[in-house]
Parts: C-alpha cells; sequence; structure tokens
C-alpha cells in the first residue's frame, strides 16, 4: 500500500531553515499532527494545514543560525534588505505604480486565460475510466469526398459486446423531440433536453446518482431519470420518486431516479433520461424494425469502455467487419469503417482527428505565455530605467564592505516584494472579476487559491521574473567599479542599451502579433455574419406546430390575414442547420462502385419562395399531388452525381421513385465550417416546423398573431419560437466569445507594453538630459529632440512587426483553416496592425520625449 506523506517541497523546507537541536522533536509532532488529520479530514485539507503550520514555524528562535565569515545575521540582513525595498518601492512612487500595474495585469490575464485553457482541457477528465472509454465515428466517403461523423447505428453496440471480448460496457445516446411539454400538477415545462440512453449509462460515466436504484434504474419503459435542477422546478422540496409527470397531455411517465446535474466541463448534458426500452418500444408501434436491427439508423451517439490494454486498431477492424457482415447487400465503400476516439479527445478534436479545439487553446495558452513575458519584459525596462539613479548608492554600499552577494540579495528581494505585492492584487481582481470573466467566456470557472495549476503558474512567473528582472538586473549593478560609477563613468552595463533593445522588440513584436490576430479573428467573424447564405433567413420566425399540424390549412389563412406577415411555410427542418444524410439514394447512371450521401428536407410549396432561394433550373413544387414524386437538387447535388440535363431524370429517395422537376443554386444549410454538400428537397404539403416570415417593422406585431393562433390549437401548451437570424448566430457564439476575450487581452498587452516603453523613454531621457539642455541652447526646437528621442524607439517598433507579422501570420493561418469559407490575408489588415504599434509607441514615447524637451535647460546644466 502506497504510504500518505505531507507535501515533500515543504518538509524539505522545513528541515533547511529548522535549528538542527530542534528539527527532529519538531518534525515529529507535525508528523503525528499530519496524520491525525488525515484520518480525520483527508489528504487535501492534511496537507494545506501541514503547509500552513510549516510557514508559522518561519521565525526567530526557530530557524537555524547562518553565518557569513564577517558573522553579519542573516535573519536581520534580510530584514534589512525588505526595509530597503520597501522604502525605495515608497519613495519612488511614480515608478513603483508603474511596476506593480505592469506585473498585477500580467499576472491577472495571466492566471485567467490559464483558467480558461484549463477548463477547456479537462472536459469529461472527471470520470474514474475515462482512460478506457472511446466514442465509435464512422469514416463515409461520397462522390470521393471522404467525411466522419460521430453518430453510428444502434446496432454496433448490440452486437459488439456479443462479438468483441475487449468491450466492457456500451452506452448509446440520441436526442429526442418527442415530447415537448412535462406537466407535473401546475407546473409546466418546455424546452428540456432529452436523450435516450441505456441503463449502463451510470455504469460507465461517473455522474452520481443521487436517488434510485442504479441497478434496476429504468423498471418500465415509461421510467425517466431527471437531472437535479430539473427535479427541483418539478416538485420542489418534495421528494420526487415515484412521481408521475405527464407528457404531452397524453401519456405518464414515472420517476425513477434523480442525477447529480452535469458538470460544466462535461461533453454530455441533459435535462431528462429515458430509457432504450422506450425508443425500443416506440419503434414497434411504429411499424419499424428493433433497434438491433436497424442498419440504416446513423443517429446514436455510441461510447464502449474497453477492457484495458485493448488493441483499439483490433476493435475497430472487429467492429467494421462486423458492419459489412450484417449488410452484405451494400458495398464496403458505402459501410464505411470504425475509429475510436478517446473520451478525453472529444471536446478539442474533430470526429477526424483535426485539432480545431486544440488550436484555440494552444493560441490562447501561447497569448498567456507572452502576456506573462510581456509583464515581465516591463518590470525589467522601469527597473533599468531608474538603476542608473542607484549607480551611486550602490557604490558607497560597496566602498563600506557591502559584498557582491549581499547587493545581489537586495535586488533580489526588492524583486520578490514587488511580485507578492502584484500577486495578491491580482488574486484580489480576479476574485472581483471572475463573475463578468464567466459570463464573457460562457463558463463557469472557479479561482482555487490552493490548485496545483495556479501555482504552476504563479511559479513559473515568478521564476521568469527573477531570472528576467532581478538577477540580470543585480548581476549588473553589483559588479561595476565603484569609483566609474561615482565619477558617471560607466562605459558598458548600464549605458548599454542593447538588452533592453532586444526586450523592447520582444514586447512589441508580441503585441504586434496579438494585434494582427485580433483583426484576423474579427474580419473572419464578420465574414460569417454578412456572407451571402443562399437564402433570406431575416424576420423569419420559426416554432413547432404541434396540433396545429392538423389545421395547417386554417392557420396559414389566419396568419396571412395579417398585414405584419407576408409569408408562411412548413419544412421538417430547420434550414439553419440540416445535418441528416442518407445514401439511399438512386438515379440512372449512377456508379455501382460508387458512394453518394445527400441531405434532404421535406418543404411544402412556398418553402423555397419565402426564403428566396434562387432556381438555377427547372420549376418550383405547384402543390400538386404529382409533387408527391418530384424532388429539387442543388447544384452540388448535380455536379457531384454527374447527372447531365437533370430535369426529367428519374431520381429516388429512399422508397420514392420520381423525377428531378428542378435545381437551386447552392445554399448554406450547416455552419460555413463546412462545405456545401448534395442536397434534395421533396415535398411534404405539411410538416412539424412552422416558418413564419414579418415584415421588417411588424416583427412584434406577427408574434403577438402566431401567439394567438397558437393558443387557439395547442391550449396549455407554452408558446416557443426562435428568430433564425438568433438560430444561425450560435453556430458561432464560440468564435464570438473567443473574439471578445481576444480584444481584451490583446488591450491589456498594449497596456503593459506601454509601461516598458514609458520607462525606457523615461530612462533615455534622463541619461541624456544635459545633452538636451546644451541643444536648447544651441537653438534646438522641441520638435527636433523629440524627434532625435523618438527615432531609434521607432526603429525597434519597425523591427518588431518585421518579427511579428509572419509568425502570426502562420498561428492564424492555421485557426482558419477550421472554416471551409474563410477570409483572406490582406496587407491592409498588417498594414494597420503595424500603424497601430506604431502610432501607440510614438504617442507613448512622446509622453516623456516633449515634458523633457519643454524643461529649462538651465536647470539641467546647472550641475556641470
Amino acid at each position: 500500500m502506497k504510504t500518505r506523506t505531507p507535501p515533500r517541497l515543504f518538509l524539505r523546507f522545513f528541515r533547511w531553515y529548522c535549528h538542527p537541536d530542534l528539527v527532529n522533536p519538531i518534525e515529529g509532532d507535525l508528523m503525528e499532527l499530519y496524520h491525525e488529520r488525515l484520518k480525520a479530514s483527508g489528504k487535501r485539507t492534511a496537507d494545506l494545514k501541514f503547509v500552513w503550520d510549516v510557514l508559522l514555524l518561519f521565525r526567530p528562535g526557530i530557524i537555524r543560525s547562518l553565518k557569513e565569515s564577517d558573522n553579519t545575521n542573516n535573519f536581520d540582513m534580510f530584514k534589512n534588505y525588505f526595509k530597503t525595498a520597501w522604502r525605495n518601492l515608497v519613495s519612488s512612487k511614480y515608478y513603483s505604480a508603474l511596476n506593480l500595474l505592469g506585473l498585477t495585469l500580467g499576472l491577472t490575464v495571466g492566471l485567467l486565460i490559464l483558467l480558461w485553457v484549463n477548463d477547456e482541457l479537462h472536459y469529461d477528465g472527471f470520470h474514474s475510466k475515462a482512460d478506457q472509454i472511446y466514442r465509435i465515428n464512422v469514416n463515409l466517403e461520397s462522390s470521393g469526398n471522404k467525411f466522419s461523423v460521430s453518430v453510428v447505428q444502434p446496432t454496433v453496440a448490440f452486437y459488439g459486446l456479443k462479438e468483441i471480448a475487449d468491450i466492457e460496457q456500451a452506452v448509446r445516446i440520441t436526442q429526442t423531440q418527442d415530447y415537448s411539454v412535462f406537466r407535473y400538477k401546475d407546473v409546466a415545462l418546455s424546452k428540456n433536453v432529452m436523450v435516450y440512453t441505456d441503463p449502463s449509462f451510470f455504469k460507465v460515466f461517473d455522474y452520481p446518482l443521487l436517488e434510485g436504484n442504479v441497478k434496476n434504474l429504468f423498471p418500465t419503459p415509461e421510467s425517466v431519470v431527471l437531472s437535479q435542477t430539473t427535479a427541483k422546478r418539478f416538485f420542489g422540496d418534495e421528494d420526487p420518486l415515484g412521481k408521475i409527470l405527464l407528457a404531452d397531455n397524453k401519456d405518464n411517465f414515472v420517476v425513477s431516479g434523480v442525477m447529480a446535474d452535469f458538470p460544466d466541463n462535461s461533453g454530455i448534458k441533459c435535462d431528462i433520461l429515458f430509457s432504450t426500452s422506450l425508443a425500443e418500444k416506440q419503434s414497434k408501434d411504429r411499424g419499424w424494425q428493433p433497434l438491433e436491427e436497424q442498419w440504416g439508423n446513423y443517429g446514436w451517439v455510441t461510447f464502449l469502455q474497453l477492457r484495458s490494454g485493448a488493441d483499439l486498431k483490433a476493435v475497430e477492424a472487429k467492429l467494421t467487419k462486423i458492419n459489412i457482415d450484417h449488410q452484405p447487400a451494400l458495398k464496403p465503400v458505402d459501410v464505411g469503417f470504425y475509429t475510436l476516439q478517446s473520451l478525453k479527445d472529444l471536446h478539442l478534436y474533430d470526429t477526424d482527428g483535426k485539432p480545431s479545439g486544440m488550436q484555440t487553446v494552444e493560441i490562447f495558452a501561447i497569448v498567456a505565455a507572452l502576456i506573462l513575458l510581456i509583464a515581465s519584459i516591463n518590470y525589467v525596462n522601469l527597473f533599468t530605467a531608474r538603476a542608473t539613479l542607484r549607480s551611486k548608492e550602490v557604490s558607497v554600499r560597496k566602498i563600506i564592505g557591502a559584498s557582491r552577494k549581499q547587493l545581489f540579495n537586495q535586488f533580489l528581494v526588492q524583486t520578490l516584494l514587488f511580485f507578492f505585492i502584484a500577486l495578491l492584487l491580482a488574486l484580489g481582481l480576479i476574485s472581483f472579476l471572475m463573475p463578468y470573466y464567466n459570463m464573457l467566456a460562457g463558463k463557469h470557472m472557479v479561482l482555487d487559491p490552493f490548485s496545483p495549476m495556479v501555482w504552476k503558474v504563479i511559479g513559473a512567473t515568478l521564476l521568469v521574473t527573477l531570472l528576467a528582472s532581478s538577477i540580470y538586473p543585480a548581476m549588473l549593478l553589483s559588479s561595476f567599479h565603484p569609483i566609474h560609477a561615482l565619477r558617471q563613468k560607466l562605459s558598458w552595463g548600464i549605458r548599454n542599451a542593447a538588452f533592453r533593445k532586444i526586450l523592447v522588440v520582444c514586447q512589441f513584436a508580441f503585441s504586434v502579433g496579438l494585434i494582427i490576430a485580433t483583426l484576423m479573428i474579427g474580419r473572419q467573424l464578420s465574414f460569417l455574419k454578412e456572407k451571402e447564405l443562399g437564402y433570406d433567413k431575416s424576420f423569419v420566425i420559426s416554432l413547432d406546430m404541434n396540433h396545429m399540424k392538423d389545421h395547417f390549412e386554417d392557420v396559414k389563412t389566419q396568419l396571412l390575414s395579417q398585414a405584419s406577415i407576408t409569408g408562411v411555410t412548413s419544412a421538417t427542418n430547420n434550414i439553419t442547420n440540416v445535418g441528416g444524410a442518407t445514401l439511399d439514394v438512386d438515379w440512372d447512371g449512377k456508379d455501382p462502385n460508387g458512394s453518394f450521401f445527400v441531405h434532404d428536407m421535406g418543404i411544402d410549396k412556398d418553402f423555397i419562395s419565402l426564403f428566396k432561394i434562387d432556381m438555377f433550373e427547372g420549376k418550383n413544387f405547384s402543390g400538386a399531388a404529382s409533387d408527391s414524386s418530384h424532388f429539387i437538387l442543388n447544384e452540388t447535388a448535380v455536379r457531384e452525381s454527374g447527372i447531365k440535363d437533370p430535369i426529367g431524370k428519374r431520381f429516388r429517395l429512399h422508397r420514392v421513385e420520381g423525377t428531378i422537376v428542378g435545381v437551386v443554386k447552392d445554399f448554406h444549410f450547416v455552419s460555413l465550417r463546412q462545405k456545401i454538400e448534395p442536397f434534395v428537397f421533396h415535398y411534404e404539403p405539411v410538416s412539424s416546423g412552422l416558418f413564419v416570415k414579418a415584415n421588417a417593422r411588424g416583427a412584434k406585431e406577427a408574434l403577438l398573431c402566431i401567439e394567438k393562433v397558437w393558443n387557439l390549437y395547442n391550449e396549455g401548451f407554452p408558446f416557443d419560437y426562435t428568430f433564425m437570424d438568433e438560430t444561425y448566430r450560435r453556430h458561432y457564439e464560440s468564435e464570438q466569445r473567443i473574439s471578445t476575450l481576444f480584444n481584451l487581452f490583446t488591450g491589456i498587452a498594449i497596456v503593459i507594453s506601454c509601461l516598458g516603453l514609458l520607462g525606457l523613454s523615461t530612462y533615455t531621457a534622463q541619461t541624456r538630459v544635459k545633452e538636451i539642455g546644451i541643444r536648447k541652447v544651441m537653438g534646438a526646437s522641441v520638435g527636433s529632440i523629440v524627434v532625435m528621442l523618438s527615432k531609434n524607439f521607432l526603429l525597434l517598433i519597425g523591427i518588431a512587426i518585421a518579427i511579428a507579422t509572419p509568425v502570426s501570420l502562420w498561428l492564424m493561418q492555421g485557426w482558419l483553416e477550421n472554416f471551409a469559407y474563410q477570409v483572406s490575408v490582406q496587407w491592409w489588415v498588417i498594414g494597420l496592425a503595424a500603424g497601430a504599434a506604431v502610432l501607440i509607441a510614438f504617442f507613448t514615447v512622446s509622453f516623456q520625449s516633449i515634458r523633457v524637451a519643454l524643461e529649462n535647460p538651465v536647470k539641467s546644466l546647472r550641475s556641470e
């Protein structure tokens, strides 16, 4: 059994500082107390209290006495270091404020970004068997175009469990919209997310079941499991088990379990869980095949729990063989092949393995690192800008006997003091900003001060800050000859600006890169919003008809009689997101060895005209009975099928033999991440979806009219509707959030960079103050002095732009590849980013340059 010990780092720290005569008895007491807490409160609490005890013991009387050759007491020496550091902080309020502001902003933003990154990386990672859980994806081909989808047949899990020994458990999940409203007494709730799933759901996944019997979770097909929040909404403080919910005023369901709400970082989320036995019963009632025989039903997300050490490739091959063997009438190219995708990869990787989400996470991690580096560089520049003013102080200290090590420690302590003050301010600022940040990010993150991730970030930032902003200046200031400093003849180091120039270039290269990335993301989002989709979705209201479907013609007549409504139509799908596809199609001349997937949608005769979809050739549906065997294809379907002169040609969709009567121009029926694929309209005089077109000024009146008609036919059902513009915008919610966050972080990075540039320009002006005085006496204008002080900085910004441009464009090109339709990189974007950087830098430098140029030259020359 593994021995449980306190945190080793802090145990070693205690042994290092504790007096040798006290270390054994105190360590014994600490260990005894630790094990008592371990039994009583658990390891996490015991570890935290152990760390606190070790820190409290770090005090005079317990720490060892460390003596140098001069017998100086180290504790008193460090105490003096802190006093000196504090005096410097207080005496230079302006520069101290700039230092603290830069470090605080850097730490705050760095931690906020890395909280987001950490949340993204740990999706579904809370399951104890996450390393053994895989989703089945199917890889298919249509007209030579290969693609993969995450939904497979319900048969795969059934036969996989029977025939493959490496599969321990299987879970099938599919979303359903069979019911719209559930009631309990006077409480009626709609818009519930509902799924069918297997009883093994709670055996494979670690979602806590709060109430119910996990061994018999669905005693009958009419049993349901509710999330905790859903149960609370229905029943309040009543015990939900055994309560009956009425669905759509016709079917009763018994609550057999209550589960904890799904975590925010769960890829699966729903409100109500039905059993697959109910899906089986409904299939039987509708005259369909049993689930284990529905080889053509690609609609189930299927997870497998594999035996530890199982060969993934072997399992994939066996699953594919099962699929082929049970569909002998289909060609292997139509059946496709299966691949397994780890549960931990689902959130950040596409079904084909492309790291679309991971690219965004990596970009944000890079941004966090850059902002932390910019903050550290900013500190270096400001520290160095003030270092010349302390050269005489350091020289006096060296003359009276201070060693180089002591001077080094002095500057190290000053950086530590600045850092920990900035850290406290950053943690306070994060606590205040977290609600607003969660709102922007669409998450529910919490800053845990004891999280290992948080302390890794703090530790890494401290290390970088110490290395960059303390060790370099400390070594520099402690190494020069004091007599040269007192005579102001420092020939290198402090006056050697090469290092600081490199830092400025790095700083603004990061900033320019962020500006370019922000502009590219903004342009792509504008492109997505403004691109012509091939149909007009403006002022179109969509809703499910429910009982209005049985009275569609009356509903249509009543709605069209209103001046605020210009059109009414019905369809089987919402045109902004038609995901399903079938290969059950045929036409004369079809390649017997080829595979062809097509998306299909049922519409009435008014659909194409209401959405203003352009006809390429042929005609629209007329509403005649003969339209039941007519089809309208899009251009892509005609092109990829190879049908020449399609009007009047034979076409079969599922069991319906008919003819092609029209071809519409291509339109986008999913997000612009995907290319336009083959599409076919078939005629459905009445469907479940109702779409109402309002005029530009009458949307409110149209809604009131629709609601009135709704209540006439759907009494007791809540009136639910959406505008199709809103539905389409949901495709890009994540990109919009990323854009907002990127804009915010870029702005802060620029602010921090400007603080560093301000410090460096201050340093330059201070070192050249007498030169400026002489130039003014000799007749130099304020403008010429400003140009003199600014031109070198602008040259550095130019170098930064040259470095940042190709790198940032390369990174953003990778991000844009996630979209099938994307903006091109135009030079004006680079010019705008470069111009913004130059202007920002110029105004920052000019602020200090003009102030110095306007000063009376007599003051600067008085000491000569």
